[in-house]
């Protein structure tokens, strides 16, 4: 017998700030019929494709662990590059980039969201050369 994932979830100061930071990085969606609201403590979204869900919980510690959750990331469309600065622009901020570490078109680079969960944005399967 073996566990399946439910969801990931992730503690946060502001459950429903993160979970609309993140919904349109990932194209997640509310769960039918349990909108998220201002003031929740605890906010889920979902892959409408695949089902996936990230569930944001607040907690009451003023500092977070440190390493909360560590999300990859790859675009659906476009360039890893592309995806690097559409997250940028939506607010993320650069914590490394480590393009080109291991030659030319390798790598990968680190972001943080708003509350400093970090992310990495991978390159999708066809800029690998596996789709």
């Amino acid at each position: 017998m073996t566990s399946f994932l439910s969801h990931v979830t992730i503690d946060c100061h502001d459950a429903y700030a993160l979970s609309e930071w993140w919904k349109p990085v990932l194209g997640y969606v509310d769960i039918d019929g349990d909108p998220n609201e201002p003031g929740h403590e605890e906010c889920m979204i979902r892959d409408p494709e695949s089902g996936q869900q990230l569930l944001f919980i607040e907690v009451p510690d003023d500092e977070l662990p440190a390493k909360r959750i560590h999300l990859d990331v790859a675009p659906r469309e476009g360039t890893r590059d592309d995806e690097v600065e559409r997250l940028l622009a939506h607010g993320a901020t650069l914590v490394a980039d480590r393009r080109g570490q291991y030659g030319p078109g390798t790598g990968w680079v680190t972001l943080a969201d708003p509350e400093g969960n970090q992310l990495c944005v991978i390159r999708n399967a066809q800029e690998r050369g596996d789709g």
